[in-house]
């Protein structure tokens, strides 16, 4: 391995190489990614500074960097901090694992949602529930254990001598189906108890979410974000071609082995954490793809455009209707459906 050098291409991209991998940024890019972040604090400000007992920003940040009345420290850093913060990692999680999806399959559609890996998840928890689980990490795990199954199941069912992104999609949708069915068996036997506290789950929430998710969640993406950056050089590869990808020196089935597993490892994480938020995964990696330019969806980007696309949905949660708090998953989904239904139709016109 070489060390890091950094030259500029006509188009004024910046290409960042180590050896024999290579990645470009450009500078719209950048400029996309720093307006985010400083979008995603100005969320996440106005997210804590927001409830029954509300704090000025102004406070919220003393509070954050130390200050603050011991009731501020209370309600910032114990019961406000942990939801915002699990909103950004699910956001950024979710993000990613749909840029990857999407490259992979070199289809703007596919999804973890679509690979049937939340589906997955969703039956994992469900099942723990209405079976009796009742532990504060039972849950999660199972959601973690279902869609880690469900993905190695399309996985293998995909495979012909290796796996082509197109067939992955469609037995992921053909597996997510029956999961699906696995879901709505588990809820017709369930007490009445139990079907209420699966349903709120479905819907995708972070509601209530504290410290004991944050910290899980928190290890899972500080080791599977810098995989999926490290996946860059087998991206730029992948969005050519298989034969392209051979001989450019590309291991084939172990680099799209090793990009599926870090999609589905980012997105049952996220799953595992909140439930099934739908639509981050499909929309976000497209408007980040549209926003930079190029040829496929930058992850970085994608990360910050989920979390502040999960955390704003989050904030309009819990304004929307007085008195009341949605699931960030219902907003999601009324944000994305209207996506979806342009994305298909553009999809479809230009196959025509």
């Amino acid at each position: 391995m070489t060390a890091a050098s950094t030259s500029l291409r006509p188009r004024g991209r910046l290409v960042l190489s180590a050896g024999r991998f290579t990645t470009t940024v450009s500078p719209r890019g950048v400029a996309v990614g720093i307006a985010g972040l400083v979008a995603v604090i100005a969320v996440a400000v106005l997210s804590i500074s927001h409830g029954s007992f509300t704090i000025a920003p102004g406070d919220v940040v003393a509070t954050l960097l130390g200050g603050g009345t011991a009731a501020q420290k209370l309600i910032v850093l114990d019961l406000r901090l942990p939801r915002i913060l699990v909103a950004l990692l699910v956001g950024a999680a979710l993000a990613v694992s749909g840029a990857l999806t999407q490259t992979f399959a070199r289809n703007p559609l596919a999804s973890p949602d679509v690979l049937g890996v939340t589906n997955g998840a969703s039956l994992g928890a469900v099942a723990l529930i209405v079976l009796g689980g009742s532990a504060v990490t039972g849950v999660p795990l199972a959601a973690l254990a279902g869609g880690l199954i469900t993905a190695a199941a399309v996985y293998l069912l995909a495979w012909r001598r290796g796996v082509d992104g197109y067939r992955l999609v469609l037995i992921g949708i053909g597996v997510g189906e029956i999961v699906n069915g696995g879901v709505s068996w588990f809820l017709i036997r369930a007490e009445i108890v139990d079907a209420t506290r699966a349903t709120i789950w479905l819907n995708g929430s972070v509601a209530g979410a504290d410290w004991v998710q944050v910290r899980p969640l928190t290890l899972a993406l500080a080791v599977l974000l810098p995989l999926a950056v490290a996946t860059a050089f087998t991206l730029q590869a992948l969005q050519f071609g298989d034969d392209v990808a051979r001989s450019l020196g590309v291991r084939l089935q172990l680099a799209q082995l090793a990009v599926v597993l870090t999609a589905v490892a980012l997105a049952a994480a996220a799953v595992a954490a909140a439930g099934p938020i739908e639509f981050v995964a499909l929309v976000v990696p497209q408007i980040a793809l549209r926003l930079c330019g190029g040829s496929r969806p930058p992850l970085i980007v994608s990360a910050v455009l989920g979390a502040l696309l999960v955390s704003a949905a989050d904030l309009v949660a819990r304004v929307a209707l007085p008195g009341r708090e949605l699931p960030v998953g219902l907003v999601t989904a009324i944000l994305g459906a209207p996506y979806l239904l342009w994305l298909l139709i553009r999809t479809n016109r230009r196959t025509t």
